[in-house]
């Protein structure tokens, strides 16, 4: 069987009503871990997280993204908006150019970069950069998806360390999607300088996130770790998906 034919719409935590996100999770994450971040956009906004390694057989680039299509036409919506974290947004934008007439607009959180070979695969390698952000939420996720799916994230992690995303980034920004990139304030894992300049060839908006006077440190995983906060930010780029 070709991994064309296993393709199928993908397991998912479905929110809320009104224009759908379709939140992609970061590497080792799981759809629960962003749901107390994807409730404070309940009131205006669905928001659909579907489960990134648990794609039918082997977990391939071409067959995630087969899997993600299959998901948005499960959904029985024609219009998405794309919000990717991390890993999450190498599948974005991978979806974005496979479907552009299906996106309305891409937001990537702390994700991408544009070191071949290197930036997205970072956050599953780099170990000292783990502990230092790691939350017990993260953590647990982390663990138990590992436990379920050991060879899909090994798959996944290779593919991070082999892709050049570069021709998909000039191919989104040929085709005029509003896109914006968002960056924690301190992030220990990717490198804010390849987020800028990441976000310059993609033609997109870069925004750092920012906090009141002794809030802490803003670190990568701040989607679902600092979720109030997050959403505040999220808003302040004006989506179609997020009506005021």
């Amino acid at each position: 069987m070709t991994d064309d034919v296993q393709a199928r719409p993908l397991r998912r935590i479905d929110l809320g009503a009104g224009p759908t996100i379709v939140l992609l999770h970061g590497y080792g994450m799981k759809p629960e871990t962003y749901v107390p971040m994807a409730r404070l956009l309940t009131d205006r906004a669905r928001v659909v997280i579907p489960d990134l390694f648990a794609v039918p057989g082997r977990w391939t680039f071409d067959h995630a993204l087969e899997c993600l299509q299959r998901t948005l036409d499960d959904l029985g919506v024609e219009q998405v908006s794309l919000l990717g974290h991390s890993f999450g947004g190498g599948l974005e934008l991978g979806l974005a150019c496979r479907s552009p007439a299906r996106i309305v607009e891409c937001v990537f959180s702390d994700t991408l970069g544009m070191h071949q070979e290197f930036s997205l695969a970072l956050e599953a390698v780099h170990p000292l950069g783990i502990v230092r952000m790691a939350t017990p939420r993260a953590v647990r996720a982390f663990s138990e998806q590992w436990l379920a799916h050991p060879i899909h994230l090994a798959e996944a992690g290779l593919w991070a360390f082999r892709s050049d995303r570069r021709p998909e980034i000039e191919e989104c920004a040929a085709f005029g999607l509003p896109c914006h990139v968002m960056w924690a304030a301190r992030d220990t894992i990717l490198s804010r300088k390849d987020g800028q300049e990441f976000a310059r060839q993609l033609h997109a908006t870069f925004t750092v996130a920012k906090a009141p006077p002794g809030y802490g440190s803003i670190d990568h995983d701040w989607m679902f770790d600092d979720p109030e906060l997050f959403v505040q930010h999220l808003d302040a780029l004006g989506l179609r998906a997020l009506p005021v």
